[in-house]
């Protein structure tokens, strides 16, 4: 059957608008989660912190390796499906959280949840771009999905102190059976999304080969994932540097969360308009990469320092530090979909998300490190990294462009 073009938007619209409000939804059982879930295990089930490092780190490595064929396994039948199927085994896995009552049932239960996890972000921005054309309508898309997933945060963060509040065994199991709801919830609305029609040809290879295989768009996402050290910067290198080498109080680092949050609400979708083509994203990277080494530059001048005027310099540092995480993410959004093939679109994502989950995985190590040996010294080897992985952006996007 074929469906008027007119149709086809309709059905494009309203299924980015479930999309979001599954995104949003559980969001806010993420949220909530992320806030309790190290004092559950470790309060709660009695879990050593080295069970939950070693737990965590199983599912993080199977991670890896499962994204880029989750996506494409996406590619080949229906993405919607697919991230269904995904959303409702994280879902229970969630659930089981509240049965589990010994380590090696952690780590089953744990690598079940977490590892889907970058795959499952790879279908949605497949899906996404499946249903929608055009770089700057796909990345707008994504962009209002990053945003619903900032409110969801802020307000499941919310719900999480609560339970800290009370810190009692039935209330972290109430937050458990919320958070396993809300992927309940997603997994409905996503359901009821119309699949993209454009699937890869059976008898096509693998899109896992496909992607691997090309370089130039590896070299783009390998260089631009590095850049990801910006969320390790806010949740890591912050607070241990105004706790070690400052003496500011530590409740400013709180201070610059809700100031990057409130920022990226704000500004994410304002910021595509600079990503449309594979150059203004390109440039949008390289200025990204130059506005996290600023703030980098600017903590470096905090050590060892108080009052009004070095909290001042901290906020500054907060505001660089928004400003180029926007760029990053929305150059980062605009180089991933104008350069994938729209015939192993998971596959082409899946790498991206590997990428940027590799970076994840030792970017605490990294700031930990380096500030805890070279102190000031280390945000500027950090500043150095962030300029050194955006500066040959634009070449290496130029050379993926004409292999498209």
């Amino acid at each position: 059957m074929v469906v008027a073009p007119g149709r086809q938007v309709e059905r494009g619209t309203a299924g980015l608008r479930r999309l979001l409000w599954g995104r949003g939804i559980s969001a806010l059982g993420d949220g909530l989660w992320f806030t309790i879930w190290a004092l559950y295990f470790t309060r709660i089930l009695h879990l050593s912190p080295a069970m939950v490092g070693l737990g965590m780190a199983v599912a993080s490595g199977i991670g890896l390796a499962v994204a880029v064929p989750l996506g494409a396994m996406a590619d080949r039948y229906d993405p919607r499906a697919i991230l269904v199927a995904v959303t409702v085994a994280r879902g229970v896995a969630m659930a089981c959280y509240a049965l589990v009552h010994d380590p090696w049932t952690f780590v089953l239960v744990t690598t079940v949840f977490v590892a889907p996890a970058n795959g499952g972000t790879a279908i949605r921005t497949a899906l996404v771009a499946g249903l929608v054309t055009g770089t700057d309508a796909r990345v707008k898309a994504l962009a209002r999905q990053r945003v619903a997933q900032h409110v969801g945060h802020a307000l499941g963060a919310g719900a999480g102190a609560v339970v800290l509040a009370a810190d009692d065994a039935s209330a972290y199991q109430l937050a458990i059976t919320g958070n396993a709801l809300s992927f309940a919830a997603s997994a409905l609305l996503t359901a009821t999304v119309a699949s993209p029609r454009t699937r890869a040809a059976r008898g096509r290879r693998p899109g896992v080969r496909l992607v691997l295989r090309d370089r130039p768009y590896l070299a783009i996402a390998g260089t631009t994932s590095l850049l990801s050290l910006c969320w390790a910067m806010l949740s890591t290198g912050l607070p241990l540097w105004i706790a070690n080498s400052t003496r500011l109080p530590l409740s400013l680092s709180g201070v610059v969360v809700v100031i990057s949050s409130v920022g990226i609400a704000a500004l994410q979708i304002f910021v595509t308009n600079f990503t449309r083509t594979t150059a203004q994203a390109a440039r949008t990277t390289v200025w990204a990469g130059a506005l996290l080494a600023t703030s980098c530059v600017l903590l470096a001048t905090t050590a060892q320092g108080s009052g009004v005027v070095i909290m001042a310099v901290v906020t500054v540092a907060a505001l660089f530090h928004v400003a180029g995480e926007l760029g990053y993410v929305g150059g980062s959004w605009g180089l991933s979909v104008e350069l994938m093939r729209e015939d192993a679109r998971g596959a082409y994502q899946g790498a991206s998300e590997a990428a940027t989950a590799t970076v994840q995985m030792f970017a605490p190590a990294v700031f930990t490190l380096v500030l805890t040996t070279f102190a000031a010294s280390g945000w500027l080897l950090v500043a150095g990294v962030f300029l050194a992985c955006s500066a040959p952006v634009p070449a290496l996007a130029r050379r993926a462009a004409r292999t498209r």
